[in-house]
């Protein structure tokens, strides 16, 4: 997977990988029994800026 080389509010260019942690979980709107995904993100070190977001498990949304 291709990230960002650059942070866009900063440009700062240490970037890091993390993931919400506790019931951070996204849920398929419209399967009730669905477990969900964990959520990760790719973040600027130097600022904390968010810059991008992503499913680790987005087959779980397909209908």
């Amino acid at each position: 997977m291709n990230y960002a080389k650059e942070c866009p509010k900063c440009g700062g260019t240490e970037i890091g990988k993390g993931k919400h942690a506790g019931y951070a979980v996204m849920y398929p709107e419209n399967k009730v029994m669905s477990l969900g995904s964990e959520i990760l993100h790719v973040i600027c070190t130097d600022c904390g800026f968010i810059i991008e977001s992503y499913l680790k498990k987005p087959e779980k949304f397909k209908s």
